[in-house]
């Protein structure tokens, strides 16, 4: 059988972090997750890792990894972000790509991706050997290998693009169907033409290269691929499967390749239970040996190219336009009220590639100083960006400097390279995707725009912001409150920006609360304290300090001196200071200490004025995170008395209540809302604790039903009740011996299911899946039909079907 099947997903997700802190800060709606990448992941990433096969009753009978059977590609950046927050799920997609080495010949089933997601046809040519040298290195870094196939951003390509790829070592690369020009067999003269997406996509094709050089390329199957991103091919895996063999010619003989390309999203995010289908489709193919799967290395070596073919130059896979949907108002958009365009498109794509000119001419003055080679060493700063050890910096710059460097010299060169790095990460293409110009992506972008700015002028004294911001101003926004480009800048992107003063003052402030000063995250940044002294009178604190504040990016560090007040609930006064001498400080410390002894608050707000000067910070200058963790953690101890009045009253209001109950009289609204409160609360509090009493969650889910009682914010309940079930899960992996704990686990579930609630047991059911797998009966739990039912009614509780009888007979 010669016929073959290979699903490619292309993973990706735009930059969210803020782009001086380089972490992302709480997005509200991604609500119950911290953000959407964490949201996304528990969707989609992690899920596809670990997906289930059902069986006819619905109940989990094998989990697979999809990213072993799948070909793959995962934007660098989201990556990077995985390896840091689910190193678990991390570590699946490396073990899929070598069980892909396993399954197809050698062939893993990851691919590169050219690193920031730019629009390659747009790039100046020097970035798009950056491009693809990153997206190169990264892949060798992580998966410990030489990448075979690459992505590039929206399939976007033109013949020099192609170029890049080729020349350094990339064998194909995967297009849309209407990217074909022509085609012809190989050593054929006459070329055919094709009509729009008319290129049969069930072959490799050879393009020839003006160099010399040549890649293959693959042109996916459109209207299938079609059919999984927005028909709903994924309700069913069976179906999925069908179509995709069905996309075969079983009247040819030929070898043949059934696949689609779609964003890999689609499997888990944008169709709930999508990694679900997608492994049904290959269990069903596989089983009843349907066609055979692959992915594109094993097939290019089993089936070299006969055909050969040429692009439409400047084309993609989500413009019909060709690539104007990232510098033209072309039409193609995400939706928008009516009358609303995209004619800002355009401005800011001059407004950045007049910054990116700027910042070009600024790095060859300036950089020829400090590295050997200036465009080389940008190349090689990948390695870098991925690991940021003292270790790896010394290394780079061994190799890279000019002379040895002093400080100044280091804290210069690492300015430069980070102004290229912003530069290069401006051109995500999400900045133009959408359909207005204040949205999140774009203002993303201009935060690297912003990023450049500052580093410029750090640099080279060079203000650049007056002539970016007159650029902008041509840049329309359709939101008449947002006016433009520019203003947006000056309103959405200037109050993100981040540096060693504000870093200073967010340290200065949270260490009024931190339990632990010296070990406060700090993101890009760490603190030394040269002084620190904190003190405390009832409810007012005090805290003095000489910090050295260094980034960990551009090694530049200052010294900051502070005093910082706090007088309860939200009410903080701070002083920050760079100039203040260790002379001076001293003196500060000890006469703001005698004021502040005596409870003259009034005198210690008098010293710090007299030494800092009348600037003052409050909790409105802290970082986002951190603002919201203190201002809930004041709420929660205020809450303290309201929780303990309202539980009171429950308590002593029930019986009254209750007779209302039993003579089918309407309880007044008030009461009702603090039952609501009080056992909300309650349930709350059994998942944060340990080893609560059943009899106690019995209560609970008891009165929850007697009083009606609706559940508030369930997202959040069921992300809790998951968590809790989690580590109950961990604990039985340790000691599955310990038949008490795991009936106390299966009492939590029946008590907690009567509640109709949904969370979302997919780490429970990993880790069960794991256990039942590993486990080895002793002879005394084989003897314990007790132990053997509650092991059993942990998986029914959990939807996973196992055999233990099959365990039973293990000797």
């Amino acid at each position: 059988m010669e016929k073959y099947i290979c699903v490619h997903g292309h993973f990706y997700q735009p930059p969210r972090e803020n782009a001086w802190l380089e972490v992302i800060e709480y997005q509200e709606s991604a609500h119950p997750f911290h953000d959407w990448n964490e949201r996304i992941n528990a969707e989609c990433y992690a899920p596809n890792a670990a997906a289930r096969i059902l069986d006819s009753k619905r109940m989990i009978k094998d989990i697979v990894n999809n990213y072993g059977r799948m070909s793959f590609n995962m934007g660098p950046t989201l990556l990077s972000w995985i390896e840091a927050k689910d190193p678990e799920t991390y570590k699946l997609i490396l073990k899929g790509d070598k069980e892909g080495m396993e399954r197809f010949g050698g062939h893993g089933t990851a691919i590169a991706q050219a690193h920031s997601h730019s629009i390659m046809p747009l790039n100046n040519a020097r970035d798009k050997e950056t491009q693809v040298i990153w997206g190169i290195k990264d892949f060798e870094y992580r998966f410990d290998r030489k990448p075979e196939g690459m992505w590039v951003a929206e399939s976007a390509v033109d013949t020099d693009t192609l170029e890049v790829m080729a020349k350094h070592g990339i064998k194909y690369t995967i297009l849309a169907p209407r990217q074909a020009k022509a085609i012809k067999k190989l050593n054929a003269n006459e070329w055919t033409q094709l009509d729009h997406a008319a290129v049969d996509p069930r072959r490799p094709y050879l393009c020839n290269l003006p160099s010399g050089n040549s890649i293959i390329l693959f042109f996916y199957d459109g209207q299938v691929a079609q059919d999984v991103a927005f028909k709903g091919l994924l309700n069913s895996g069976k179906s999925f499967a069908a179509r995709l063999v069905n996309a075969l010619d079983h009247h040819n003989d030929e070898p043949q390749l059934s696949h689609i390309a779609t964003d890999g999203e689609s499997y888990g995010h944008h169709h709930r239970y999508g990694e679900m289908a997608l492994a049904d489709a290959f269990y069903t193919i596989e089983r009843e040996n349907l066609a055979k799967l692959t992915n594109y290395g094993q097939y290019l070596e089993l089936h070299p190219p006969t055909y050969e073919a040429q692009i439409h130059e400047n084309s993609s896979w989500s413009c019909v336009h060709g690539v104007e949907r990232w510098r033209s108002n072309c039409g193609c958009h995400t939706g928008g009220l009516a009358g609303w365009t995209q004619t800002w498109r355009k401005p800011l794509r001059d407004a950045l590639d007049w910054l990116r000119d700027e910042v070009i001419a600024i790095y060859e003055d300036y950089a020829p100083s400090v590295l050997k080679n200036p465009w080389e060493a940008r190349d090689e700063y990948i390695h870098v960006i991925l690991d940021r050890s003292e270790e790896a910096v010394k290394e780079f710059f061994e190799m890279q400097a000019a002379h040895e460097l002093s400080r100044a010299e280091l804290v210069k060169a690492s300015r430069l390279l980070e102004m290229q790095r912003n530069a290069l990460y401006m051109y995500t293409s999400c900045g133009w995707f959408f359909n207005e110009i204040s949205g999140i992506e774009t203002t993303q972008i201009l935060q690297y725009a912003c990023r450049c700015i500052y580093y410029a002028r750090q640099v080279a004294n060079k203000e650049l912001e007056e002539e970016f911001l007159k650029r902008l101003a041509l840049a329309p926004s359709n939101y008449p409150e947002h006016k433009d480009g520019a203003h947006i800048y000056k309103n959405l992107v200037k109050p993100a920006e981040v540096g060693l003063e504000k870093t200073g003052i967010h340290f200065a402030i949270a260490s009024i609360f931190a339990e632990r000063p010296n070990k406060l995250a700090l993101f890009n940044y760490e603190a030394e304290n040269q002084y620190f002294n904190r003190l405390q009178a009832g409810r007012q604190r005090l805290v003095v300090g000489r910090t050295y504040i260094k980034s960990r990016i551009t090694q530049s560090r200052k010294c900051f001196n502070f005093a910082v007040l706090y007088l309860g609930q939200q009410n903080i006064i701070g002083n920050v200071s760079v100039s203040l001498s260790e002379e001076d400080f001293l003196a500060m410390q000890d006469e703001i200490k005698i004021a502040f002894d005596s409870s003259k608050v009034a005198d210690v707000i008098g010293v710090m004025q007299q030494y800092f000067g009348a600037k003052k910070y409050t909790i409105a200058d802290l970082f986002k995170d951190e603002k919201i963790a203190i201002l809930n953690s004041i709420l929660t101890e205020n809450l303290k008395s309201v929780k303990v009045s309202l539980t009171d009253i429950y308590y002593d209001n029930y019986h009254l209540m209750n007779t209302y109950l039993q003579n089918n009289l309407s309880i007044r609204q008030e009461y009702k809302e603090i039952v609501q409160y009080v056992l909300n609360d309650e349930l709350h509090t059994f998942l944060s604790k340990d080893n609560r009493p059943i009899s106690e969650l019995k209560r609970i889910t008891s009165e929850i039903k007697k009083w009606s009682v609706k559940i508030t914010d369930k997202q959040t309940l069921e992300l809790e009740i998951a968590n809790f079930l989690y580590k109950n899960l961990k604990y039985l992996q340790a000691v599955p011996e310990d038949i008490e704990f795991l009936q106390y686990t299966n009492k939590v579930y029946s008590l907690l299911q009567t509640l109709k609630l949904k969370p979302n047991n997919w780490k429970s059911q990993n880790l069960y899946y794991d256990m039942y797998k590993k486990l080895n009966i002793s002879e005394e739990q084989k003897a314990n039909t007790v132990w053997q039912e509650a092991f059993t009614e942990l998986g029914t509780h959990l939807g996973v079907k196992i055999n233990i009888e099959e365990k039973l007979l293990v000797v």
